[in-house]
């Protein structure tokens, strides 16, 4: 849904000439709807857990300062480990999860001799643990060893001898479905005295940060959006699953307006396309409301609020907690705000509801629906008129008649109007055609709102037996799955950024994307309709039982039908969206009836709200396809059960299936380890993954498995990997995430992932992702280019991996693999054929396994149909010689906004980038033009993304240049390096 004031009053202004029936002699107002953007100048600050660790007090409310420092591995919100040592047995620390190992430790401050040590667990169960003390907290004594233990006391007393300052509990093991949880662990010394954790309260100053006369002149001064983790830096403390990023804590934001005396009888709504998270908001010092979740778009009514002829203040306090996400979620006013002025009449926010019942060749039949408000004190009678259009074009004969209606004081009235469009042209992927809808209303003949919605005229259908019809054509679903943030970037939302996501996307087969776990930014649906992607909207992560303590389980019973309903309003127009997901493996779908009855009201809903699309959900236990939880929604979607396919399709033959969440295979660009094994587990080193494309977590597979399922049962409408990009947070394997868990119905496979991760995880530097198909700048794995290999199967291409810089394996068996849309292929090292083989069926990549190295060229040749199809080189490369820079656009615009991306290559003399090079590069710019992030696409950096230079990552970094609002000119890059010649880019502003 658009609101673009100027094109409406063009396009009003074409209408006059060519339908004087529909607004002939009505005045056209310009100022009858304006919204504008609301991004500019508001002044920022934190609270509560800072960047470096350390904490700032929130004005306004007390703080409690302990004596004894005291931390956990992991804390549930209110359970703070505090509260094992505040003396108060009615307290407690208790841990996020049932996962282990978990810890508790103190910090005395200074060491004391010890006698005795007293734990009071919440419950009588046989914790499994050990009590060390430690006088440096690195060299650790055993006080209590307890890794065996038999006794289920609740309380239990120890004795202990030693000077210490640093005491640490370690959980080795708790009951099944159990979390650690301690009422009171109680010090006493030698003396007999036990060693108190004194509190002090510090009184807070009676500040509120939302008065208008609050002086905010010292705070930052920024431009939305604004993702307030990115800016880092990266902390080894942090969890990896959640970007080892600092997001959580308080953010205050206060931005001053004016509004002018003529708007003194107009409305005012304030609209949020997503703010992370606990929105609470005020203007002028009164409170207006409030929306918990991070990734809803919500939108209040602030006219009440308003002063007009004078200064305006509104406020915004965001809070985010921690065990709130398992992936980054960024923090701040990350997506864009918006203020909307209208009449005391006017069409209610998101208002328009556009179907199209009835296509042919000939014409096609539009239903809009429009809701329609009356804010004024009096009933009002009013004229409603509507216009279709071609977008960007002029206007047509696809005029409906007005709508004459009597609009009482007070009251909101929807009414139905139908258009008929001669010759339609459909959207489709190919050819994604778009239409204006121009909703006019007057009193009289005045327009006094005017309101477009951008809309589609398609068909979807799924059959049960054949998959997914588009417009009458069988089209496969290649989709991916994709998290919301932008890599270096963050989660601060930026049209470019994604704009260049689908580009890559589509340039491997994507025509499809699911938006895991959480409705997205209003941008991606409006790309997807203009670049002709297919879109899966998803709500949820989780229903009423959570993943993580304080996720969205603590809001489920009070939000979640607002969340869902304003998601399926927002985005039910575009017609890039073919399914709503409710949820992706939620733990509800194990919960029997009461599972099944949370997907049913939600399927209900969306159905009342949108009937013409279906509903799906993403699951991971094999059991909900067979339970009746799979008769809650109208498409079943499993995760990882390939092999349940065919056992599904038999037995609810009712029900179309798909891959909702697929392969999860994992690598690192560039990285190659030997021996190559084929087990999936193997190919792990240094908190890498080979790029061999054979290696995955317990629950996942390779690419060909998911290929081969999708190519044999047709009746499945297509796949959604795991994932498109890489993104932050969840560096699975090199993790130690208790929601991997949930992937594994059985105990021992259970057990047997939580080793594999305890044993990689701990101390891992890993803060991004490993499963994208492309790496966190965009940049291509090697697992590009078999998806596009299947998936552009009339593209001629061939890829050869590894590459070939192997000075320590000369001799070596040093396999070759080859991804092809051909259907055979012959190999060359130095010239020498290694021999012409062929894919058999449910083959997807041609496979040399027995290559010893030598320096060189690796040459293959692919056919097709017997024909040369195309070719692939790689080579043996000099040292690194030079850099060189290609910037995806030379023209960008001037608006503060756009963005280019420049990829940085180490190349040799003979100009080939040199594959294991790292040279850290320093940039420098001129013009009109900001570095706003850099990267490489290496999981383990902990190189800040803001910065003036980056290290190489297998020879390759990015910068992302960002326009100044009305600056015109060039922008010229400058990247240098010790020891190689430097290099410079331009990029022009317009």
């Amino acid at each position: 849904m658009k609101y673009s004031l100027l094109s409406i009053t063009f396009l009003c202004i074409t209408v006059l000439s060519l339908c004087a029936n529909l607004i002939a002699s009505e005045e056209l107002n310009s100022d009858s709807r304006t919204r504008i953007s609301f991004n500019d100048n508001w002044q920022f600050a934190r609270f509560g857990p800072m960047p470096d660790g350390s904490t700032r007090p929130e004005p306004g409310t007390d703080t409690v300062v302990y004596a004894f420092e005291v931390k956990a591995s992991t804390t549930e919100d209110d359970n703070v480990a505090q509260l094992a040592f505040d003396d108060d047995k009615n307290t407690r620390w208790c841990a996020s999860g049932g996962s282990t190992p978990q810890w508790l430790s103190v910090d005395l401050g200074k060491a004391h001799s010890l006698a005795s040590i007293n734990i009071i667990w919440e419950k009588e169960s046989n914790y499994c643990y050990k009590v060390s003390g430690s006088n440096n907290n690195s060299k650790w004594t055993t006080l209590v060893d307890l890794t065996d233990n038999k006794s289920s006391e609740q309380a239990q007393k120890h004795k202990v001898n030693g000077q210490y300052r640093f005491l640490k509990i370690d959980i080795s093991k708790v009951k099944d479905g159990a979390w650690a949880s301690i009422f009171e662990v109680q010090i006493f010394d030698t003396a007999g005295n036990q060693i108190k954790n004194t509190a002090t309260v510090i009184k807070a100053e009676n500040t509120k940060l939302y008065d208008t006369d609050f002086d905010d002149s010292r705070w930052r001064t920024l431009d939305l959006p604004h993702d307030w983790g990115v800016e880092g830096p990266f902390r080894m403390d942090l969890e990896g699953n959640t970007g080892k990023l600092p997001w959580m804590g308080i953010g205050w934001y206060r931005k001053t307006f004016d509004v002018d005396m003529a708007d003194r009888d107009k409305r005012f709504l304030i609209e949020f396309d997503g703010a992370m998270s606990y929105a609470k908001i005020w203007v002028n010092g009164d409170y207006v409301g409030t929306w918990p979740y991070g990734y809803s778009s919500f939108a209040f009514d602030i006219t009440d609020f308003v002063k007009t002829g004078q200064e305006n203040v509104i406020a915004v306090r965001l809070d985010n907690p921690p065990q709130s996400s398992r992936w980054y979620p960024g923090g701040g006013i990350y997506r864009n705000v918006w203020l909307t002025k209208t009449e005391g009449i006017h069409i209610s926010h998101w208002g328009t509801y556009v179907t199209t019942p009835e296509i042919s060749d000939d014409k096609a039949i539009v239903n809009a629906q429009i809701t329609l408000e009356n804010n004024s004190s009096k009933d009002q009678n009013i004229t409603i008129g509507n216009l279709i259009v071609l977008e960007k074009s002029q206007p047509n004969e696809n005029i409906s008649g007005t709508d004459k209606i009597l609009l009482k004081a007070g009251q909101k009235q929807t009414i139905n109007c139908k258009i008929e469009v001669q010759n339609p042209k459909l959207w489709d992927i190919d050819n994604p055609v778009m239409y204006d809808l121009l909703t006019f209303v007057k009193i009289d003949d005045k327009i006094i709102d005017s309101y477009e919605t951008s809309f589609g005229i398609r068909t979807i259908k799924f059959d049960v037996d054949k998959g997914f019809f588009l417009n009458g054509r069988r089209v496969q679903l290649k989709g991916v799955c994709m998290h919301h943030d932008l890599g270096p970037l963050g989660s601060a939302v930026n049209t470019r950024a994604l704009e260049r996501q689908i580009e890559i996307l589509k340039d491997f087969g994507v025509n499809a994307i699911r938006t895991s776990h959480n409705p997205p930014t209003p941008e991606l649906p409006m790309l997807c309709d203009k670049m002709g992607v297919l879109l899966i909207v998803e709500a949820f992560d989780c229903w009423e039982r959570g993943k993580r303590a304080n996720d969205y389980q603590k809001i489920f019973e009070d939000w979640h039908i607002k969340d869902i309903s304003n998601m399926v309003l927002r985005d039910r127009n575009h017609p890039s969206v073919i399914m709503w997901s409710i949820g992706n493996e939620v733990p509800d779908q194990g919960t029997g009836q009461r599972g099944r009855d949370i997907a049913q009201s939600f399927t209900d809903t969306i159905h009342r709200l949108d009937p013409t699309r279906p509903t799906t959900v993403g699951c991971n236990h094999t059991g909900a396809g067979f339970s009746g939880f799979q008769k809650t929604v109208d498409i079943f979607g499993y995760n990882y059960k390939p092999g349940t396919y065919e056992k599904f399709y038999k037995e609810n033959p009712t029900i179309p299936l798909y891959g909702s969440e697929t392969a999860s295979c994992i690598s690192s660009r560039g990285e190659y380890f030997f021996p190559v094994e084929q087990n999936k587990g193997k190919g792990f080193f240094n908190y890498q993954v080979s790029s061999y494309d054979l290696y995955a977590p317990g629950w996942a597979y390779k690419p060909d498995i998911e290929f081969a399922a999708q190519d044999k049962y047709k009746f499945s409408s297509g796949e959604f990997v795991w994932t498109g990009f890489d993104y932050l947070g969840e560096p699975t394997p090199f993790n130690n995430d208790s929601t991997n868990l949930l992937n594994f119905a059985s105990e021992s496979e259970k057990k047997a992932f939580q080793a594999k991760m305890e044993a990689m995880g701990g101390k891992s530097p890993s803060r991004s992702s490993y499963f994208g198909i492309v790496d966190l700048c965009g940049f291509k794995k090697d697992r590009f280019y078999i998806y596009q290999a299947h998936w552009r199967p009339e593209l001629p291409m061939a890829h050869i991996l590894p590459h070939w810089n192997w000075p320590d394996r000369i001799g070596e068996i040093t396999p070759v693999h080859v991804y092809t849309s051909g259907d055979e292929a012959e190999l060359f090292v130095n010239g020498k054929s290694m021999g012409r083989k062929k894919k058999e069926q449910y083959e997807y990549r041609i496979t040399w396994d027995e290559i010893k190295y030598q320096p060189g060229i690796v040459h293959v040749i692919a056919y097709k149909n017997g024909k040369t199809w195309a070719q692939d080189i790689v080579a043996t490369t000099e040292v690194p010689a030079k850099i060189s820079l290609d910037v995806d656009r030379s023209i960008i615009n001037a608006d503060g906004n756009d963005l280019a991306f420049v990829t940085v290559e180490i190349k040799d003399k003979n100009n080939l980038t040199v594959p294991r090079s790292d040279n850290l590069v320093k940039f420098e710019i001129e013009g009109p033009g900001q570095i706003v992030a850099v990267g490489n696409g290496d999981a383990t950096s902990h190189e800040p993304f803001q910065a003036s230079q980056r290290k190489a990552y297998n020879g390759m970094a990015l910068v992302i240049i960002k326009s100044y609002k009305g600056k015109i000119g060039t922008i010229t890059l400058t990247a240098k390096s010790d020891g190689l010649s430097t290099a410079k880019v331009k990029i022009a502003t317009k």
